[in-house]
């Protein structure tokens, strides 16, 4: 049978060995490894490359597509106004501290959880409940040396301590800079490379600073995020949109984060590639028309709730019931956070090691009313990839505050609003003859008094005069003779309101990562052999094509099945090596290529072909055209390997050749 059982859990994940992969066959690199590099920055080679390239087009399709989004590409460099304004300078900022004796700077929160859990991990293997992980390389290394403690040392805690330590870790994302310093005092947490005490936590803003310019007037920073790109064209993306909501912008492209100790390879970089959402809605009305196709989907969710008790149990509920209980905002929000893991799940991420985790109170971003990050479990632990937020109007009101220019939608309305209120009317002559440069802080302070006070106003002013106190304490008392209030009636039919923005937001190589991770397996007769199991819609290559001989009558079939691969819009190559088909098909399964196609003497006679499937390294067997016909099924998704086996005969390793 084709349709073989394969038993990908036959061997644990060997980080080692998945690390030797992607480093001998150039997923990525250091950059600038030859000059000995720079923490936090990576070169993606070929299969690295077109992975990303394969995980963009099918975002494209699956969110800018499906969801009709305006895209946009605006730039990297931004006057250092734009992230005044936002709160960037301010707070876009992570919590440090250094050792005491060597200067070496550490992020204040990953070094609590590192330590923390190091400890948990040496207490397990006390208990006799777990075994000890293995040791990284530069850790044995470093050991040598002496010059590290082992922080992860097999220790029997009290269990009083274990479960501190549980409640910290399940806060940990909710402390403060003051508090994660408490906690390093209070538990003794020192540099685990030194065993030196930390300095107390500061604040370090994570922006790249640059200026403009030849002279350097005009300060600037490389962006953190794609966001304000989409904000600041908001007038003319409503326009496009002929000046309706809801609708969404999106964008790719490159972000900047000056990380303070970027150590777990593309999980915690300096530069990466985002892939950004901004999806513009009614404040009053946060509905999603398609909310309905996705109200089933299933997710499991960390609420704020949990995570404050000191918990990480996560509760399995659809979407529908979740936002019908207020557990997610809004139904604009549910909507992307189902859509977001549709998609993960689709380019291979395992579903079993998704959540999405509710951002708590002391983390949640100062434009955020509500916050869901999709979390992916792999060797680091628990990782962000992708954080879905309900920014309210907050980016749009502040950047039309400072600009004078209104970001704001004016809708029609389909029936007249008739409303009638007290204002009060100025005679200006009077006014600034009587006041002088207090008429202006008159009009303001009335522009702001409510209907009870207005009327208040107008019983005094029959009586004679009234008074009012203007914002620095001062009473000045007016007449009917310098305002008058009446009753008016106003009929409104434009309404004018700030839309509130739901963001998904994409961390594409820290996806990538993951996905690499979910999809590693080795073997169960040879734990050497390993295969990355991508999911056809990202592989690097789609099809090899595998000549068994390298005489000049296959060069015309090679040709044919590539033109018409090339014709279909699938990428293939051909391996044309001296060596032998089966390592010749071992080095692509390392590459994550799903399908192969076997070139023979038969082939050159019958016109008969060969197809491998990667995982089962099943093979089926058919004519030529028919076999093609089956591969752009396969790699589009339009047929199973299962409904392969039942269109084509098993291939039984003989072709009848005269």
């Amino acid at each position: 049978m084709a349709d073989i059982p394969v038993n990908k859990a036959a061997h644990p994940f060997d980080k080692t060995r998945f690390e030797a992969l992607l480093n001998r066959r150039f997923f990525y690199a250091p950059s600038f490894e030859i000059y000995g590099g720079v923490a936090g920055l990576y070169d993606y080679g070929p299969p690295g490359s077109s992975l990303q390239a394969n995980i963009i087009a099918e975002w494209r399709k699956h969110f800018i597509i499906e969801e009709h989004m305006l895209e946009i590409d605006s730039t990297i460099m931004t006057p250092a106004p734009v992230f005044e304004t936002s709160g960037h300078v301010a707070r876009f900022a992570d919590w440090m501290v250094k050792d005491t004796k060597t200067g070496d700077v550490l992020r204040a929160d990953h070094l609590v959880k590192g330590v923390l859990e190091a400890r948990l991990a040496g207490d397990k293997e006390a208990r006799g409940l777990a075994a000890q992980p293995p040791q990284k390389e530069d850790e044995k290394k470093k050991k040598k040396k002496g010059a590290v403690k082992n922080v992860a040392a097999v220790q029997q805690l009290p269990d009083d301590a274990v479960k501190e330590y549980e409640v910290i870790l399940a806060q940990l994302d909710n402390y403060s800079g003051p508090e994660l310093g408490e906690l390093c005092r209070k538990y003794d947490i020192r540099n685990p490379d030194t065993d030196n005490e930390v300095t107390e936590p500061q604040q370090f803003n994570l922006m790249f600073t640059s200026s403009i310019g030849p002279t350097g007037q005009h300060p600037g920073y490389l962006r953190p995020e794609t966001a304000q790109g989409h904000f600041l064209n908001f007038s003319r993306l409503l326009e496009f949109n002929n000046g309706r909501v809801p609708f969404a912008s999106a964008q790719i492209g490159r972000s900047f984060r000056n990380e303070i100790s970027p150590r777990a390879g593309l999980l915690r970089v300096r530069e990466f590639t985002m892939a950004e959402i901004e999806h513009y809605v009614d404040p009053e009305d946060k509905r999603h028309e398609r909310f309905d196709q996705v109200r089933d989907v299933v997710l499991d969710l960390l609420d704020r709730d949990v995570q404050a008790s000191g918990k990480t149990q996560v509760r399995k509920i659809s979407v529908g019931d979740a936002v019908a209980a207020g557990v997610i905002a809004n139904e604009t929000l549910g909507y992307f956070v189902a859509r977001i893991h549709q998609f993960l799940v689709k380019i291979g991420v395992d579903p079993s090691r998704l959540r999405f985790r509710q951002h708590m109170a002391n983390e949640m971003a100062h434009y955020a009313a509500d916050c869901w990050d999709a979390e992916i479990q792999n060797s680091y632990g628990w990782t962000e990839c992708v954080g879905c937020a309900d920014r309210a109007a907050y980016d749009l009101t502040v950047h039309s505050k400072k600009t004078g220019h209104p970001l704001v939608v004016r809708q029609a309305l389909k029936e007249p609003i008739i409303t009638e209120r007290l204002v009060a009317e100025f005679n200006k002559k009077v006014l600034g003859k009587t006041f002088g440069k207090d008429a202006g802080v008159i009009q303001s302070v009335f522009a702001d008094l409510s209907e009870t006070r207005l009327l208040e106003i107008q019983g005094e002013l029959a009586q004679g005069s009234a008074v009012v106190t203007t914002p620095d304490g001062r009473e000045l008392t007016l007449t009917h003779e310098v305002v008058t209030i009446e009753r008016k009636t106003f009929k409104q039919s434009i309404r004018e309101f700030t839309p509130n923005v739901i963001e998904p937001s994409f961390g594409l190589g820290r996806i990538l990562y993951v996905l690499l991770e979910h999809n590693f397996w080795a073997r169960e007769q040879d734990v050497e052999r390993g295969v990355l199991s991508l999911p056809a819609v990202v592989a690097p290559t789609k099809v090899l094509i595998v000549p068994l001989s390298a005489k000049e009558e296959f060069n015309p079939l090679i040709q044919e099945v590539s033109s018409k691969l090339r014709k279909a819009g699938i990428f293939s190559r051909v391996d044309d090596s001296n060596t032998s088909i089966g390592k010749r098909y071992a080095r692509n399964d390392e590459l994550g290529t799903p399908f192969g196609v076997t070139l023979d003497f038969a082939s050159v006679q019958n016109r008969t072909m060969t197809l491998r499937e990667r995982d089962t390294t099943g093979q089926l067997i058919g004519d030529i055209d028919q076999v093609i016909s089956v591969l752009v099924d396969l790699v589009n998704g339009n047929a199973t390997w299962a409904e392969a086996c039942n269109q084509l005969p098993t291939y039984d390793g003989v072709q009848a050749v005269d």
